[in-house]
């Protein structure tokens, strides 16, 4: 017999927080975790950063929780498209198409379902009245044409 059989549920809480899980089963402990009553040492430890150049949060590592990490990443992808909206307007441009892909994990140690990061991609059209690059573009067609294809099976 387990010894959790034992102990009220707050009793093995206080045993986990202590690190004294003898006898107690390895699946209510992670259950205890995915519910916040047990601190998860891995979503604890979980920092995020920033790999672009541009000028937006996350620079740093920082941690999030895995509760408020949705939010959060959803926020600083909207960072990423504001900025392009302004490059864009400063530059004489306008913004053709924008996306954002979330990317959602589990972590290992609770189970716990968390937004692990974001993507952001933007396109910028601007305004060329300068003819020597319209004419880079007519050259560099014959290179760009067909490197982008899409095949279904």
């Amino acid at each position: 017999m387990a010894m959790e059989a034992s102990m009220s549920r707050n009793e093995v809480i206080m045993a986990v927080r202590r690190n004294d899980t003898n006898g107690i089963d390895k699946n209510y402990i992670k259950q205890l975790k995915r519910q916040g009553a047990v601190e998860c040492k891995t979503c604890k430890s979980r920092k995020y950063q920033d790999g672009s150049n541009e000028n937006v949060s996350f620079k740093s590592p920082s941690h999030i929780s895995p509760q408020a990490s949705a939010s959060r990443v959803r926020a600083h992808e909207a960072e990423h498209v504001s900025n392009a909206y302004t490059k864009a307007a400063q530059n004489d441009g306008r913004v053709i198409c924008t996306s954002v892909r979330l990317q959602n994990a589990i972590c290992p140690e609770c189970g716990r379902v968390y937004t692990a990061g974001g993507v952001t991609n933007t396109a910028i059209r601007y305004n060329e009245e300068n003819p020597y690059m319209k004419n880079q573009k007519k050259a560099d067609y014959p290179e760009i044409v067909g490197a982008n294809a899409d095949y279904a099976v």
